[in-house]
């Protein structure tokens, strides 16, 4: 005897078959599913976020987002492009506060900025303040900064030992009731240390920088950054 099954009992296991392997992978992508949603939560913003050559194919609205760019005029050893992150909720704007073609970026002494007795009090008035993450909050420092007279800040990491060095930090309020009129943004540590070093090398006071930079007719790949960060 021969039996016949219907031409469509074929289409309904093999549908079967398509439900049966789409179950078990479903268990399986959910015995991952806790680590993936934990790692999809963090959000980490190294270095390689400052290398505008690696993102060669995409607009450079895209690729800066909301963050800000200045270039030092002088001297000729800094004559790069750098990133800035600017502080999340406090400060003014680089742009609309504060903008200069030609302003002095001015490393302040105490570095730490944790209070208003500078030593080069004169050169920050009217300037942009280079200060040291630590000993005091951010908002702090850009308060202190504004007392004298300084009219930005701009805030890095020195210390090469330090777990953030490499990476931005979201510089945020620190709570209290106080805030500042002024700009402030962080910039990388690797970038701050540099120019420190290459400000006293050259024992000069201040370096001159044209901040905001707008790149946004720029191709990622034309930006003059600094050669010492990853390609």
């Amino acid at each position: 005897m021969v039996i016949r099954f219907p031409s469509i009992l074929p289409a309904v296991y093999a549908e079967q078959r398509k439900q049966s392997v789409s179950r078990r992978l479903l268990t399986r992508i959910g015995a991952y599913l806790p680590w993936v949603c934990l790692f999809s939560s963090i959000t980490i913003v190294w270095s390689g976020a400052n290398n505008l050559h690696m993102q060669d194919g995409v607009r450079t609205p895209d690729v800066i987002a909301g963050d800000v760019f200045f270039e030092i005029v002088d001297p000729p050893e800094l004559q790069y492009t750098y990133r800035l992150r600017p502080a999340k909720d406090f400060g003014g704007s680089f742009g609309t506060t504060f903008r200069s073609k030609r302003a002095k970026l001015v490393p302040a002494i105490p570095a730490d900025a944790c209070s208003t007795k500078f030593v080069n009090v004169e050169e920050l008035i009217g300037n942009i303040a280079l200060v040291e993450r630590g000993d005091c909050s951010f908002l702090t420092k850009a308060i202190n900064v504004e007392a004298v007279g300084g009219a930005a800040v701009i805030m890095t990491d020195v210390d090469v030992d330090s777990d953030d060095y490499d990476y931005y930090i979201e510089m945020v309020h620190d709570n209290t009731d106080r805030d500042t009129d002024i700009p402030a943004a962080f910039l990388l540590g690797k970038n701050g240390l540099i120019i420190r070093r290459t400000l006293n090398k050259l024992k000069i006071p201040y370096a001159v920088v044209n901040i905001p930079v707008n790149l946004t007719f720029v191709q990622p790949h034309e930006i003059n950054q600094p050669p010492w960060l990853q390609w």
